[in-house]
């Protein structure tokens, strides 16, 4: 119990406590003006005593509870205290207590909430509201910077509690300003404290590079107070302390810079590790590292979801985008996402071509955006051979119902056949000629009006014109870096959203020409893309000009290094079969040859077969396959399995093609 005095006007300079005993002299402390409850200035406590003599019109008697007196006389219980100071985390993270209704906040005057810490650190006085529900509203739509799973306010008291005691710990155990992530901003303040206050002694320079200086208010002190009863309660040890709050700080500090929320979510499980009790600082930092690694690549637990695995049946195993090539797509199982495949031909045995049918194929049939980027063909032969094949090639005709068959070179001289020849000239195969001084846009005029050919032509490329969604995209390069080739193929990457490439032709980078090796370097540089990106990408590549039977190809064969092949999915060697020897060799419709067939010859010399050996397969057989390919229409088709007939043929009676 205590007396407290009525005249509130009156000065009191001298109370006695006891008849024959005078009391110290007792003046308000200057910190009761910033306190919110409004006191008058000459309010005095005095304790109470029943043999005391006192005047009870002057004094009245109020009750205070034990633990309020406790904090009026500064005598607290250690005990009692323990189980206060074991809540300061959970004080902190409940914020300022709220201003009782009726008390008032003195203008002029500010409290510790009107705070807050700036982009660097500082602490700034944060602007007044007008009204006190905008405020609410503001604070509960506040984000916190740092997740709870990285907030453990426990620590960083322990932390700071642990330097007031012993400020010359802070020699050894700071931080430096970038990796100071105190969750708390009272923390932060009196953190600052110790390097400019209690131990700036022990502070060097570099410890206290990028700190401003703290501020001062009445509750530093008492936070102050209670986190050093904190650190006394246990025999902690500051450097293990500093350890365990400096990764916590790292996982901080990398998690807010973050660009993405899955690699922000890979950081917070840094700290569910089940040693992480036991990790370094720099094996988290080493951990962080490996996210930004790991990210790029694809991460799983094999033995999860098996069975719904096997069930589903619709894997990129099973289902790659099927080819016009009966045996092939069987043993590729279609043209997979996340492959490199190769063809290596001689020169000038048709690899471009054989580019343009399969990128028309995954394009216009299979509906998927398609780069062709080419060092070897220009824009404008790339583009007759495309046409060509569209017009000619059996599936793409089921799309635009122009059933005709048109040569290249009939397309690029203007020759199409009359419907009456009898109403204007042609030639001897039927073909309308062109007037003399007759401009081209005059004869164009009159194809349309003459020739139905012509018109179901225009209609074939009408119909492509509008294949917006289906686009085969081309790009003609000459001296290029690998750089450049991944740049190119990222951009038409995240530009397009294109999935399926094809590099026409291989090669070192142009600085590098004839350094097997850097053929290689380019390979595997495509490989990590199509891994990584999920993209199929597929490349010509040139074979050597040698007397190797086209069945019997080998790596060795290849004019670029042989091991080019280690970083490939799939590799095919393709080889002309001369039309002197191509009565050595006979095709079958299964692997057993049980059934063979003659290869009929035509007298067309734009028609050629091929042999392709499939060198390298990781989806499984490797089988020798037939190609015909006719050249003025750009038709491939496969015919069968290939072998040399039974009687065979030797090596040196073989005659390449001039």
């Amino acid at each position: 119990m205590e007396n407290k005095r009525k005249d509130d006007n009156e000065e009191i300079k001298e109370e006695k406590v006891t008849p024959n005993e005078e009391a110290e002299k007792v003046e308000k402390p200057e910190a009761a003006k910033d306190s919110k409850e409004e006191k008058k200035d000459d309010d005095v406590y005095i304790e109470y005593d029943e043999n005391m003599d006192y005047d009870e019109n002057e004094y009245e008697v109020v009750e205070v509870d034990e633990d309020e007196y406790k904090k009026m006389t500064g005598e607290v219980d250690a005990n009692a205290d323990d189980t206060a100071t074991s809540n300061i985390a959970s004080e902190l993270s409940d914020g300022e207590e709220e201003v009782e209704e009726g008390e008032e906040v003195e203008e002029g005057e500010a409290e510790e909430d009107d705070f807050e810490v700036d982009g660097q650190g500082n602490v700034i006085q944060k602007p007044k509201q007008v009204e006190e529900e905008e405020e609410d509203e503001e604070e509960s739509n506040k984000e916190t910077q740092y997740p709870d799973e990285l907030t453990d306010l426990r620590l960083e008291c322990l932390y700071i509690g642990l330097l007031f005691l012993n400020p010359k710990s802070i020699s050894r155990f700071f931080f430096l300003f970038p990796d100071c992530h105190f969750s708390d901003k009272r923390l932060l303040n009196l953190y600052k404290t110790i390097i400019y206050r209690e131990g700036e002694a022990y502070a060097s320079a570099k410890a206290k590079e990028g700190y401003n200086l703290p501020i001062e208010t009445p509750e530093s002190y008492d936070l102050t107070q209670k986190l050093k009863r904190f650190a006394k309660q246990d025999n902690f040890d500051i450097e293990k302390i500093y350890t365990e709050l400096k990764k916590l700080f790292i996982l901080k500090k990398y998690y807010i810079v973050a660009p993405t929320s899955q690699i922000q979510n890979k950081i917070l499980e840094i700290r569910d590790y089940k040693l992480y009790d036991e990790m370094t600082v720099e094996e988290v930092e080493s951990a962080i590292e490996q996210i930004g690694v790991t990210n790029r690549l694809s991460q799983v637990i094999l033995n999860e979801n098996s069975t719904e695995f096997l069930l589903a049946g619709d894997t990129s195993l099973a289902n790659g985008i099927s080819i016009p090539f009966p045996i092939l797509n069987k043993v590729f199982k279609g043209l997979r996402l996340g492959e490199t495949i190769c063809y290596a031909m001689p020169s000038n045995s048709g690899k471009s071509r054989f580019t343009t049918f399969l990128a028309a194929q995954l394009a216009l049939v299979h509906g998927k955006k398609v780069l062709i980027i080419s060092n070897e063909m220009s824009e404008e032969k790339i583009k007759f051979c495309m046409i060509t094949t569209v017009i000619n090639n059996v599936g793409i005709q089921n799309l635009h119902k122009q059933f005709i068959s048109k040569r290249e070179n009939e397309l690029l001289e203007f020759q199409y056949k009359a419907d009456d020849p009898k109403k204007t000239k042609v030639d001897e195969r039927g073909f309308i000629l062109r007037k003399k001084d007759e401009s081209l846009d005059d004869f164009i005029t009159r194809l349309h009006k003459e020739s139905k050919e012509f018109n179901q032509t225009i209609a074939v490329t009408n119909w492509l014109n509008e294949q917006i969604d289906n686009c085969i995209h081309f790009i003609h390069i000459t001296e290029h870096s690998n750089d450049d080739l991944r740049k190119i193929i990222m951009n038409y990457y995240y530009r397009y959203s294109i999935e399926y490439v094809f590099y026409d032709t291989l090669k070192a980078e142009a600085k590098f020409i004839g350094n097997s090796d850097e053929v290689k370097k380019t390979a595997t540089l495509l490989s990590n893309i199509a891994q990584k990106f999920n993209m199929f990408i597929a490349s010509s590549m040139q074979l050597l000009e040698s007397s190797t039977l086209p069945v019997n190809l080998t790596v060795n064969d290849m004019s670029a290094s042989t091991t080019v092949k280690e970083v490939l999915d799939t590799l095919m060697l393709v080889k002309q079969i001369t039309r002197q020897t191509i009565h050595n060799y006979e095709y079958s419709d299964t692997d057993t040859f049980d059934k063979c067939y003659e290869i009929e010859v035509p007298k067309d010399t734009d028609v050629r077969f091929y042999a392709c050996v499939v060198d390298k397969n990781r989806a499984g057989a490797k089988p020798t396959v037939l190609f015909r390919l006719n050249l003025a229409y750009n038709i491939w088709e496969e015919l069968g399995y290939l072998r040399l007939k039974t009687d065979g043929i030797a090596a040196e009676d073989y005659i390449p093609d001039n």
